[in-house]
């Protein structure tokens, strides 16, 4: 009887993790560009599923959203040939790494607000280590980690709005999670 109740137990994680990757995917098409001078920086709200799963079933299930819902992006809109969707899965998977395993050991509202604050800056850096050493040496066609002339160059120029970007979608990210936390709270504790 146990392992029957485990088992639908895993297979309603399942599910909703699918759904909330559907959503994801659905919401990641009402991408719009914030920087008209960096317009391959595209601002989108899918990583507020991604989080919400997180908190719901724990990271695992997050990044499990967040690969599912890169995989169909990559299948069905990729305009980069995979590197912004490796770019974006790694930059997401860093910024709910905190917020989630936090949640795990410490649920409520205040925590969620200071582990997304934290969480912010982190994928500000983590944006900033993807664009240079995996993003912009793949776009140029330089080697990976090392770059050279070009993507060093191009990154040199851009660095400041590839930052700005990722400080507005973080935050951006962060204030809508809240709200929805705040009003799903009761389904998060009733799954």
């Amino acid at each position: 009887m146990a392992e029957e109740k485990k088992n639908l137990s895993t297979t309603k994680k399942l599910v909703v993790t699918a759904v909330f990757s559907a959503l994801s995917y659905v919401v990641s098409l009402l991408e719009f560009t914030i920087f008209p001078l960096a317009p391959f920086l595209k601002l989108d709200f899918s990583c507020v599923f991604i989080l919400l799963i997180g908190f719901m079933f724990g990271i695992e299930y997050g990044v499990g959203a967040n690969a599912v819902k890169e995989l169909i992006s990559f299948l069905t809109k990729s305009q980069t040939g995979g590197v912004g969707e490796v770019a974006n899965f790694i930059i997401v998977s860093f910024f709910i790494l905190l917020p989630c395993l936090l949640y795990r050991y410490k649920k409520g509202l205040t925590s969620v607000v200071i582990s997304l604050l934290i969480a912010s800056i982190i994928q500000v850096g983590i944006s900033l280590l993807v664009n240079r050493f995996i993003n912009f040496p793949l776009y140029m066609g330089e080697p990976l980690f090392i770059g050279g002339e070009v993507s060093t160059s191009t990154f040199n120029n851009l660095w400041l709005f590839v930052f700005l970007f990722n400080f507005i979608k973080s935050i951006a990210v962060s204030v809508v999670t809240i709200l929805l936390y705040k009003r799903i709270s009761g389904f998060i504790k009733s799954i």
